[in-house]
């Protein structure tokens, strides 16, 4: 008001409006207060309109008829009361009232204390807080489909145990179900686990941004062959610089997965010094050549019905492992008496704390199971 603008407070209860009006003509006795609602007769409604439009009122008090339709340059602050009661695309709607010239305009929402509220409602006001810039529409939404599921298009009504479905799991059915009515053939959704007990996680000096790093990680998950998972390093090296060994640990766990889901793979895990492979019924391998590959490398162990056990402790030729050997181990205080200088990772703790694995070098994890694999897809 001391800029000169006007204010819309929204309040979308018939029945106790006129009591909101005489609380804030008590707050702001200064302030003219007009009401408008939907049940009022039409006449009176475009009366309350007419006279805010030129400027007759301060404050127009109304329910969310407000939502759509009204330009009105002069208004430039909003107050919501009780916005968790509202959807996500409501607020954005009744936040887009003001703002609508020239003139910084702001918008308030009023809630009860966070406690009180519930998941749902916290995920709209994060979202219409974060979402502020020009053009946010879309990405609002996206997250308000997300939040609030695909309706009963796929709903619980229709669809028995189902009671929600996410904006992605929404598109991924879509894109399924267009290359079902052009003929095309349907990527297999079930996919291999991997897991072999190897730190995946991404440098945060390499990409410093929380969502790049999720977005990489997601892309690597996501990959179906070899030719895309070249492009998402090349893409990487491109945007971020060389790649670190925890790209190239995730480019290579991503490169196992692709392997074992084109064996028919369900599971890869390691168990201490054996990593344990169990088959899928339907997995595209001949028995005979498994049989061949289990006679041929020492290495390898066939348990019926189905599982394969690689131990990381023998050698493909049967004899243990080759390689440099071990320097003894020192006592951490002879390594303390004869270091020429203090430097770092000098206690005791850091001494005696045993080399980093390097899963892709010769005879690591990542080199023996992807040795495996390829050796199983040579028939």
């Amino acid at each position: 008001m001391e800029r000169g603008g006007q204010v819309y407070f929204v309040h979308n209860r018939v029945e106790s409006i006129y009591s909101m009006g005489d609380l804030l003509r008590r707050l702001v006795p200064q302030a003219k207060i007009a009401v408008g609602h939907g049940q009022m007769s039409e006449d009176e409604l475009e009366k309350v309109m007419v006279d805010f439009m030129a400027h007759k009122y301060d404050v127009l008090l109304a329910t969310t008829i407000i939502e759509n339709g009204l330009d009105i340059s002069n208004a430039n602050t909003i107050i919501v009361n009780r916005a968790d009661r509202y959807g996500l695309s409501q607020l954005y709607q009744l936040r887009g009232r003001v703002g609508r010239s020239d003139r910084r305009a702001y918008a308030y929402l009023l809630i009860p204390p966070e406690d009180n509220l519930s998941p749902v409602a916290k995920k709209r006001l994060a979202a219409i807080r974060e979402f502020s810039d020009l053009g946010s529409g879309f990405r609002v939404a996206a997250l308000d489909l997300e939040i609030r599921g695909a309706g009963n298009l796929l709903g619980g009504e229709q669809s028995g145990q189902i009671e929600a479905v996410g904006f992605d799991m929404y598109m991924k059915l879509l894109e399924q179900t267009i290359k079902e009515l052009k003929g095309e053939e349907i990527e297999d959704e079930v996919r291999a686990n991997v897991n072999l007990r190897v730190d995946l996680r991404i440098d945060e000096t390499y990409i410093p941004d929380m969502n790049q790093r999720l977005t990489v990680y997601r892309r690597m998950a996501g990959v179906r062959s070899e030719d895309e998972l070249r492009r998402v390093i090349d893409e990487s090296r491109d945007r971020y610089g060389p790649p670190p060994a925890s790209i190239e640990n995730l480019a290579e766990y991503a490169y196992i997965r692709l392997l074992a889901d084109r064996i028919g793979i369900e599971t890869i895990d390691r168990e201490g010094h054996l990593v344990v492979l169990k088959f899928r019924p339907e997995a595209k391998l001949d028995p005979a050549w498994l049989f061949t590959i289990v006679q041929r490398r020492k290495d390898v162990q066939l348990t019926p019905p189905a599982t394969l056990k690689l131990d990381m402790r023998i050698a493909e030729s049967g004899r243990g492992l080759t390689g440099p050997a071990k320097s003894p181990q020192r006592s951490w205080w002879t390594a303390r008496a004869t270091a020429g200088e203090v430097t770092a990772g000098f206690t005791k703790d850091q001494i005696l704390r045993p080399a980093k694995e390097d899963p892709r070098a010769e005879g690591g994890v990542f080199n023996r199971v992807s040795g495996l694999l390829r050796d199983l897809l040579k028939y």
